[in-house]
C-alpha cells in the first residue's frame, strides 16, 4: 500500500477517535484542571483529593458541571484527534516504506508522533485555553462573578480584546511541548503493547478475533494514555496555569513555573491532578484507540497486524 491510498480516512477514523475520547474523558479533565488551578495556588480553595472535587462540582452544579467547557473540547479535539491520528498514520507509512506487519520501527513511530504532536498544538491551544478557563469558573470558584463568561465564544472574545490575538495562543509553546514527547510517548507505548499482545494472542480463533482486536485496543490504548500522561504531565500543569492566570505578565516559561511549584510542594505539587488524571488516561485513551481502529476497519484501511 502507498502512503497516500487511505487518504482522507485516516482523517475521519482519528475525528471519531478524538469524539470517543472527549465523551469518555472530559469529565475527568475537569476535575484534573480545577485541581491544578486551586491546589496550586498559595491561596485559594484545596481539595482533599480528585474525589473530593468531583463531589463539589456534582454537588453545586450536578452533572452539567463536570462537561464544564465541552463544547470547545468536543471541537479542538475533534480537529486535534483527526491531524494527530492522520498525520502519523501517513508519515509512519512513508517513513517505513509501507506496512511491514513486523516489529515497531522506533525510528519511524517516534518522529511521525512528535512531528503530529508539534501540527496539532497550534490548534490544541486556543481550544484548551477556552475550555481550561471555562473549568475554572465554577459554582465553588475563586474566579469573581464579574470575570466570568457565559460560554466559550465569550470568553475566547474577550480573551483577544484584552489580550490580543496572541493571548488566544498562551501557552503555546509549553502546549508544543507536551504535544510532541506525550504523543511520543503515546503512539510507542501504543505500538509496542499492541504487537507484542497480538504476538501472544495469535491463536485466537476466528470467531473470537473481533473480540481479541477490542481487547488488544483496549489494553494498548489504555496503557499508552498513562504512559504519556505520566511522562507529560508536569508540563500540563504549568500550561493550566499559564493559560488561567489573570495578570499579563505573568512569567509563561513552564520551567520556571515548575521550579517554583517545586520549592513550594515538591514534586507532589508538579504531578497535581495524577489521580484524576490516570483514572481519565486509560478509559479515555482506550475509547480513542477502539474507535479510532473500528473505524479504520470499516473505511477499509489496511493496517499492519490486520
Amino acid at each position: 500500500m502507498d502512503p497516500g491510498s487511505s487518504g482522507y480516512k485516516d482523517y475521519v477514523a482519528g475525528l471519531m477517535a478524538g469524539i470517543a475520547m472527549v465523551i469518555t474523558g472530559h469529565p475527568f479533565d475537569t476535575v484534573k484542571v480545577k485541581l491544578q488551578k486551586h491546589n496550586t495556588e498559595a491561596r485559594g480553595i484545596k481539595y482533599n483529593n480528585g474525589l473530593h472535587c468531583a463531589a463539589r462540582i456534582l454537588q453545586t452544579e450536578g452533572v452539567k458541571g463536570l462537561y464544564r467547557g465541552a463544547t470547545s473540547s468536543f471541537i479542538g479535539m475533534a480537529f486535534e484527534s483527526s491531524l494527530v491520528f492522520g498525520i502519523y498514520s501517513q508519515t509512519k507509512l512513508l517513513l517505513q516504506g509501507g506496512p511491514d506487519g513486523g516489529k515497531p520501527q522506533p525510528r519511524a513511530i517516534v518522529p511521525s508522533a512528535a512531528f503530529g504532536g508539534a501540527i496539532i498544538s497550534f490548534i490544541l491551544c486556543p481550544s484548551e485555553l477556552v475550555k481550561c478557563r471555562m473549568q475554572v469558573q465554577g459554582a465553588d470558584s475563586v474566579v469573581p462573578s464579574s470575570s466570568r463568561y457565559s460560554g466559550p465564544l465569550e470568553c475566547a472574545v474577550k480573551t483577544v480584546k484584552s489580550e490580543g490575538i496572541t493571548g488566544i495562543f498562551r501557552g503555546g509553546f509549553t502546549t508544543l511541548l507536551r504535544e510532541s514527547l506525550g504523543n511520543a510517548v503515546f503512539f510507542s507505548t501504543y505500538e509496542y503493547v499492541r504487537y507484542h499482545l497480538h504476538l501472544r494472542l495469535k491463536g485466537a480463533s476466528s470467531e473470537s478475533s473481533h473480540l481479541v482486536d477490542v481487547g488488544v485496543g483496549i489494553m494498548s490504548g489504555g496503557l499508552g494514555g498513562i504512559a504519556c500522561w505520566s511522562a507529560v504531565l508536569p508540563l500540563d500543569v504549568a500550561k493550566t496555569i499559564i493559560q488561567t492566570t489573570p495578570e499579563k505578565n505573568h512569567t509563561r516559561n513552564p520551567f520556571l513555573i515548575l521550579k517554583s511549584i517545586y520549592g513550594r510542594s515538591g514534586l507532589r505539587g508538579c504531578y497535581t491532578g495524577l489521580g484524576p488524571t490516570i483514572v481519565r488516561a486509560f478509559p479515555a485513551n482506550a475509547a480513542a484507540i477502539v474507535a479510532w481502529e473500528l473505524s479504520a476497519k470499516l473505511l477499509g484501511i489496511k493496517r499492519d497486524l490486520n
